[in-house]
């Protein structure tokens, strides 16, 4: 297949504070980036949220990532054609379900704890599941979402880029 595409890549952000619940390896904001613009801007496809709360996932425009003071690291993933951005992206994330609420207050034990999803409490000997954030959202779900429905690709030409 031949064409104009834009570049995707995988963005990660520095946290103002780990999470001590996701172990000691460093964790990042990990987000899917689309360039549009001459100046590196053009727009993000993420899940913002925490683990009491849950998840949603957002899409917003914004200026180049690099110029953000938490900006870490960029890796370009490959194109999206013209004709799938950004409708048919757009509308293949919003069907990846955001990472759900995975933690609440335990009044009995007066902590707050992992949950199941259907929101109850573990038990002492039950094996929990590893928290899903935005890391997991966007390597593990939202990118074999891409491949699969085959719109990330690595033989377009790239694309004009807007002002």
């Amino acid at each position: 297949m031949s064409g104009q595409g834009y570049n995707l890549y995988k963005v990660q952000y520095t946290l103002g504070m780990q999470d001590p619940l996701m172990g000691s390896e460093t964790r990042y904001h990990t987000v899917l980036f689309v360039e549009t613009k001459a100046d590196g801007g053009g727009h993000t496809f993420q899940v913002n949220g925490d683990l009491v709360s849950g998840m949603s996932y957002e899409s917003i425009s914004g200026p180049n990532p690099e110029l953000s003071q938490t900006y870490f690291a960029k890796t370009h993933l490959g194109r999206i054609r013209i004709e799938d951005y950004p409708e048919r992206l757009d509308g293949l994330l919003q069907t990846v379900p955001p990472p759900p609420r995975q933690r609440a207050f335990n009044v009995k034990t007066m902590r707050t704890e992992q949950i199941k999803p259907d929101g109850t409490f573990y038990q002492a000997d039950e094996q929990r599941p590893p928290f899903i954030k935005c890391t997991e959202w966007t390597e593990q779900q939202a990118l074999p979402a891409l491949y699969q429905h085959q719109l990330l690709h690595n033989n377009l030409q790239q694309a004009p880029l807007g002002r």
